[in-house]
């Protein structure tokens, strides 16, 4: 049925309360607007595509039925949010999406009063969520917590600790579970839909609140038997059964594209008073939009592309992404070594290791969106002789610390961790950049942290990599593609904390870690046209430090300046202190600096931009060696 206004209505929706201004049956004429808006903007913007194609009817009910911002509602991960953005306020904005100075690609407590928790790692939903209910309870507030969770995310141990700490506490909170993938129980039509909405209205919940209470006035035995029942027979024909374990009241499955369902399922669980529940919606990624529903993974995040035929823009370059490098890399070392297996944490395009098990899948694993268990799992590998390569995002690897700490380094077990997307990475901002890495390892006893300046650097890092039995051993590369130069058929084995210099100089030394190489080079040349003679260095150890090459630097020129793409706290804490024990800086003739990302979470941008403005450039490089001479007035001169 459609609006009798020739406006859309759409254009009449600025916010949630407009939107509950409508007859339900404006909702699929709304619905489908809202899918076609989503599309155009993410053709004009790229980002996150399938996800959110597939909850536009959930965001236009969940908005419907629940009073936002009043009612939370909590979008795990964020991927799925660009529809719930246009809903509630963002929509004039919404093609600066994951631009600079744009809308974020993930729900931002800083961007709107309808995003109550930020999100962009997966699985924090329902933690957050109770939270919120408990906090609500204490204030004796009477406000809906909802939590949004795909099954991918379902994957994560974090969200069943959350469950199993919900149901034990009886906190009145929401779960809906969008299945679009593995579909725990598939929906079966009217029946499917006339189950839910049975077991889900006040007519049914009193009638087995009553058998209940009868029931407690029974003897133990037959009191537990007859719950145990009530809740086997609601389980065994609505798949909730495992819920129901955890202590939620399951509803479902049901279409999660079917307003009609929908509706008055969320309106009995919005009146319901009492304890967690979980709603299992079924959804498809990519509904609506042919090219997104015929290939969920190619459009689940997607450049640029055109809406009629759905071609994606390619990025122009002629070199290999880096992780396209190291995949190649890892199975041409696998080819002569048959101990080394390969695992990802749900992320076995992005990382490269699809490549890797299409040629050995036997020693390929996808663990899920499980970090944690990825690092002990390679740990167990190791503890049998095996060659675990663990890939995973330099910013994931964050969620499996503790067993990097305990499991791996401690045991001084040989697990390899390669770290992807390593240093910023544009358009998904500060939860995905991966800036504290260097840190966060260096300060583990029996770790080897190495960082790739170019690609040919990290076919040698991958190599020496699985050579190095003699404890655990990570190396870092960014993301996007590479500088384009010869590569070798096979990476050469490095020697253990070994650096190498590339130019030679006389006043000024640059130590530069990672992929900052390529501007370090740069701005030898820039110092050269201020009279200033420069060493260019390649670190490419940031543990151990090449001790023998930080002291020969040191002695033979006025300025030092390290260089790296992280925190504060990393390679160039290690060099710092290094030279204090070692004396160097005692006279007071060396004047040392350290180039790191700033101390905040920049916001995302082209990650040239970003690195400009921290000062990771050529030019920020010759600022603050000119800075450190006292040569301020020259410095100044090159701010932008």
């Amino acid at each position: 049925m459609t609006s009798s206004s020739s406006t859309p209505l759409l254009d009449r929706v600025k916010t949630p309360q407009d939107l509950r201004k409508l007859p339900a049956s404006d909702l699929r004429q709304l619905a489908d607007e809202l899918r076609r808006e989503t599309i155009d903007a993410v053709s004009v913007t790229g980002g996150h595509l399938g996800a959110g194609l597939g909850v536009v009817e959930l965001t236009v009910a969940l908005h419907y039925i629940f009073d936002t911002p009043r009612d939370r509602l909590i979008w795990d991960v964020g991927h799925q949010a660009y529809p719930h953005k246009i809903l509630t306020g963002r929509r004039d904005r919404i093609r600066t999406l994951r631009q600079g100075g744009g809308l974020s690609g993930f729900t931002r407590r800083s961007e709107s009063e309808y995003d109550p928790f930020g999100a962009a790692h997966s699985s924090t939903s329902i933690s957050a969520g109770l939270g919120m209910a408990v906090a609500r309870d204490l204030s004796h507030g009477t406000n809906n917590v909802i939590a949004v969770i795909g099954d991918g995310a379902m994957s994560a141990g974090m969200a069943y600790e959350a469950m199993n700490n919900a149901g034990a506490m009886h906190s009145r909170l929401i779960v809906i579970l969008n299945d679009n993938d593995m579909s725990i129980a598939p929906p079966t039509g009217a029946m499917s839909s006339y189950l839910a909405r049975l077991v889900s209205s006040q007519t049914y919940r009193s009638i087995r609140e009553a058998a209940k209470q009868l029931a407690q006035k029974l003897p133990k035995f037959f009191y537990d038997k007859a719950r145990r029942t009530e809740e086997f027979s609601r389980g065994f024909w609505t798949g909730g059964t495992l819920f129901e374990e955890l202590g939620f009241y399951y509803v479902g499955p049901i279409d999660g594209h079917n307003l009609d369902h929908l509706l008055p399922i969320l309106k009995n669980v919005h009146d319901m008073q009492t304890g967690p529940v979980l709603v299992h919606v079924v959804t498809q990624k990519g509904k609506g939009y042919a090219p997104a529903e015929a290939s969920p993974d190619k459009y689940h995040g997607v450049n640029t592309f055109d809406v009629v035929t759905g071609t994606q823009a390619k990025p122009k370059a002629n070199a290999p992404s880096y992780t396209k490098v190291f995949a190649d890399s890892l199975i041409e070392e696998a080819r002569h070594d048959d101990k080394i297996v390969a695992i990802t944490a749900a992320m076995p395009s992005g990382t490269g290791l699809d490549l890797f098990g299409k040629t050995y899948p036997t020693r390929t694993f996808d663990v899920g969106i499980a970090e944690q268990h990825a690092v002990t799992f390679a740990a167990g590998l190791a503890t049998e002789g095996y060659k675990p390569f663990c890939a995973i995002y330099s910013t994931f690897l964050q969620r499996g610390y503790d067993q990097v700490v305990h499991d791996v380094a401690l045991q001084n077990l040989p697990v390899r961790f390669a770290m992807d997307r390593a240093g910023l990475v544009g358009a998904d901002g500060a939860t995905h950049a991966g800036s504290f890495d260097l840190a966060y390892l260096c300060c583990l006893p029996n770790m080897v942290v190495m960082a790739a300046a170019d690609e040919a650097e990290l076919m040698h890092m991958v190599a020496t990599s699985a050579a190095y039995n003699s404890g655990p051993i990570a190396f870092r590369y960014p993301r996007g593609e590479g500088f384009g130069i010869d590569l070798p058929q096979r990476g050469e084995v490095l020697e253990i904390g070994k650096g190498r210099i590339l130019r030679e100089g006389s006043q000024i030394a640059i130590l530069s870690l990672g992929t900052r190489l390529s501007e370090s080079l740069k701005a030898a040349e820039d110092l050269a046209a201020h009279g200033l003679s420069t060493t260019v260095a390649d670190a490419r150890f940031a543990k151990p430090i090449d001790r023998e090459l930080v002291r020969k630097l040191a002695a033979r020129h006025n300025v030092l300046i390290t260089v790296e793409e992280g925190s504060s706290g990393g390679f160039g804490a290690s060099v710092l202190e290094f030279l204090s024990e070692d004396g160097a800086l005692d006279d007071g003739r060396l004047k040392v600096r350290t180039l790191t990302l700033p101390d905040t979470y920049q916001e995302h941008d082209k990650p040239e931009r970003m690195y400009a403005q921290a000062g990771l450039d050529a030019k920020g490089i010759v600022r603050k060696v000119l800075t450190a001479l006292g040569r301020e007035g020259e410095a100044q001169s090159l701010i932008a």
